[in-house]
């Protein structure tokens, strides 16, 4: 440092900014790259144990397709654990989520226990958010390394592993509003519009959680002097 150099105090500007600037780029893979590796965690998240559900209900009934999707996404976990050494938190959500909604189901064939998985399943949601959100390892972190492939700075830095935490945070009471409003709904209003209510008001918070976290994100990054952009072929 030169003589007459101002000294960064912790926590000043001047600090931040020379942070970020060790801190380095983050990375996403190339559109079509980035394409296929969101679309494959979808696929084997979703795609998959509602293929095996569909196929197992038209052949034989409801309660079949089911077992069939819940044993098609176990598999799956079981496969990526002995693959690769770990399973991706999307597919670990997915296989909590349908465990829950497929117990409830078979448990009994009333209907209002029925559509009792549904405010159930946002819970389950809601707490998997909220126990990540204050730890070293937050689960929106997570899911933006495994589902899009993000690659963050390769040191620490504290402005976005806060960010993290906070959107953590955000994603835990959007699933804990679902929860309370859905819960309301299926008290309060009749089967077809609940199921209509529910899968609307699901979709639009879910679209805006995403936009606000995006935007969130953005601003973020502007604030420490981040630069995001895509890998190198």
């Amino acid at each position: 440092m030169t003589p007459g150099a101002a000294v960064p105090v912790p926590g000043d500007r001047a600090e931040i900014t020379a942070s970020a600037l060790v801190a380095g780029d983050l990375e996403i893979p190339r559109p079509l790259r980035l394409l296929l590796t969101a679309g494959w965690n979808l696929t084997e998240s979703i795609g998959l144990p509602v293929a095996a559900y569909a196929a197992a209900a038209w052949l034989y009934d409801r309660d079949a397709g089911l077992v069939a999707g819940l044993a098609a996404i176990w598999l799956t976990a079981l496969v990526r654990k002995v693959a690769t050494g770990s399973v991706p938190s999307l597919l670990t959500i997915s296989a909590v989520v349908l465990t829950l909604q497929t117990a409830v189901v078979l448990a009994s064939g009333e209907l209002w226990l029925f559509l009792l998985q549904v405010p159930l399943a946002n819970l389950a949601m809601c707490v998997l958010f909220a126990r990540t959100a204050n730890g070293p390892d937050p689960l929106i972190a997570r899911l933006a390394a495994e589902v899009v492939a993000l690659r963050q700075p390769g040191s620490h830095h504290p402005g976005l592993h806060h960010f993290f935490q906070r959107a953590t945070w955000l994603w835990a009471g959007i699933f804990l509003v679902l929860t309370a409003g859905l819960a309301l709904l299926m008290v309060t209003e009749p089967t077809g519009v609940f199921l209509v209510l529910s899968t609307a008001a699901t979709i639009a918070l879910v679209v805006a959680g995403a936009g606000a976290s995006a935007v969130w994100f953005g601003w973020v990054l502007r604030r420490y002097g981040l630069k995001l952009r895509f890998a190198t072929a």
